[in-house]
């Protein structure tokens, strides 16, 4: 599995593909179709499969904070498209140069001279280019004149819903990880490296371990109980915050981790942590006697959750259908209505100016892009 970062890097063993593009936000059960059937083609036409993908995401370039949260690090995302079948990922900066191309310079730069494409699989309603002329019909056009193949992606449903990022997201605000995982074909994660904080956590009692996040739009903010693995492959129940910890007044995201019968150094080690239920929103508290007597009433939430919660089949967590109890459905109601104002102000600014993505990452065209 090869990562190229920018068409500069890209060595004549590199060409002639089978391509897709988007954003691929999460990796879920729609785009594991994709990646399927440019397999198919791949394989009949005895060349490597590559998934084009910018960085920033084009929402994130045009609406920054306001831009819908990522499910996937681009870590994460490269590792999962590897899983599902690609070979090499091509990942674009997105910036001034590349969204100032036309449709035809986005083809002839990118799929032409620089991938040299056999087969191309996009959304029919794929739009790209500053002058908004790139879209499927132009690339059908190219294509025939350049001797590759065009074809759109074959939609993805599950209970007669097309399964998009946009979807995932408002299933995981909502403390519904067990039908979020229906459409990531997996339990979601969060996952990172250890490392050392203020310490705080010892103070009072609670051990915690900090892992840092990327300071863009969340995805979860709140408590919640979780499953996690450690880097040895060892399992653990526990309870996580996840946001900017009000009462300690942190100016960065932190993913802080509490796990139930543990004793050891996790410093520089890495995680992976799998929110099963959702406790409560972030809370500040007056003083840490209030803060300790919190986490000590979610440990016990949570305790009681893993003891009586059904085993699903994602990774044998029990994943919740619902916020946990009426103070996590408060807390969720209020946590909730910011991201909902986020993403209805992502698509209208995005609105404005989709003209020049040349992903078309709207949810509209979600079939490639999330």
């Amino acid at each position: 599995m090869r990562v190229i970062r920018g068409l500069h890097n890209l060595v004549a063993a590199q060409r002639g593909c089978v391509a897709t593009i988007g954003n691929f936000d999460g990796v879920h059960r729609g785009h594991q179709a994709i990646l399927q059937q440019c397999r198919e083609h791949a394989a009949r036409l005895n060349v490597p499969l590559t998934v084009v993908v910018f960085e920033p995401q084009p929402r994130e370039y045009f609406a920054g904070d306001q831009a819908p949260p990522r499910l996937t690090r681009l870590r994460e995302k490269v590792r999962l498209l590897g899983q599902y079948g690609a070979e090499q990922v091509l990942c674009l900066p997105f910036n001034n140069a590349l969204r100032s191309l036309t449709g035809r310079e986005f083809i002839d730069q990118v799929l032409i001279e620089g991938l040299g494409v056999k087969h191309l699989v996009v959304g029919d309603d794929f739009r790209f280019g500053c002058d908004r002329q790139g879209d499927f019909t132009l690339l059908a056009a190219v294509g025939e004149e350049q001797g590759f193949g065009v074809e759109h992606t074959r939609t993805f449903t599950v209970e007669n819903e097309r399964v998009s990022s946009s979807r995932v997201r408002t299933l995981l605000a909502s403390g519904n990880f067990a039908a979020a995982a229906n459409l990531l074909g997996r339990a979601y994660s969060l996952d990172g490296r250890v490392v050392r904080d203020q310490q705080l956590g010892r103070t009072i009692g609670v051990p915690t371990a900090n892992l840092p996040l990327l300071p863009q739009p969340l995805t979860l903010r709140g408590v919640y109980a979780v499953g996690v693995t450690l880097e040895n492959g060892q399992r653990y129940h526990g309870i996580a915050n996840v946001g900017f910890r009000p009462t300690v007044g942190s100016k960065r995201p932190t993913l802080e981790v509490n796990l139930f019968d543990f004793d050891g150094d996790l410093y520089d080690k890495r995680m992976t942590v799998f929110p099963c239920a959702r406790l409560r929103g972030e809370v500040k508290f007056d003083n840490f006697d209030a803060l300790k007597a919190q986490i000590e009433r979610d440990q016990s939430q949570a305790h009681r959750y893993f003891a009586t919660a059904v085993t699903g089949c994602h990774n044998a967590l029990p994943l919740a259908s619902a916020p946990l109890g009426r103070e996590a459905q408060a807390s969720q109601t209020q946590a909730s209505k910011p991201q909902v104002s986020k993403t209805q102000v992502s698509k209208t600014q995005v609105s404005k100016t989709i003209s020049s993505d040349p992903s078309s990452a709207d949810d509209a065209a979600d079939a490639n892009n999330g």
